[in-house]
């Protein structure tokens, strides 16, 4: 069964606030809350998938330490931008 937008949108934004490290929650739900309403079911699912990574890494790729993996590398780059942008 298919989930619905937005359920789908409730569920990462909660995921988003409810990380391991509260450094994370801040970023991803800032995150979360401004940019998920407009990305595709590709994107949704490509930052659903990014969730399941350790928060240590994803904090180490968020704050420029350590290289995303590729496949994360433009989600990440957008993360930073919007980083860039709330602290503009």
């Amino acid at each position: 069964m298919s989930e619905a937008p937005e359920h789908r949108l409730k569920r990462l934004q909660m995921r988003s606030m409810r990380r391991g490290i509260k450094e994370m929650d801040l970023i991803l739900s800032a995150y979360a809350e401004a940019r998920l309403p407009q990305m595709d079911d590709a994107g949704l699912t490509l930052y659903d998938q990014m969730l399941n990574e350790n928060d240590h890494d994803l904090y180490l790729w968020v704050s420029g330490q350590a290289e995303a993996p590729e496949k994360y590398a433009g989600l990440v780059s957008d993360i930073r931008g919007h980083l860039t942008e709330a602290r503009g």
